[in-house]
């Protein structure tokens, strides 16, 4: 889309909205282009607390370990 810069002034709000939507805003000066209004960057995905979530199981005996390993933590191989 192309606005004249006077134009702009009056709907800023709007055009930034649009370009947060993806949209391309061009600016112009006497109908010549001058600058562009685009959205910024953003970070996309997920926060990287929980992003492994469903990607792997355990195993069942994970817990089942070595007397000597479990003497260390202080625990009986049996609890």
């Amino acid at each position: 889309m192309q606005i004249a810069i006077a134009e702009a002034k009056a709907q800023f709000a709007e055009l930034i909205r649009r370009a947060e939507a993806g949209e391309a805003i061009e600016l112009t000066r006497y109908g010549r282009p001058v600058a562009r209004i685009v959205a910024a960057e953003r970070p996309v995905g997920r926060s990287l607390i929980g992003a492994m979530e469903g990607a792997f199981a355990l195993p069942k005996d994970m817990a089942d370990g070595d007397d000597e390993i479990a003497r260390m933590f202080g625990q009986s191989a049996e609890d």
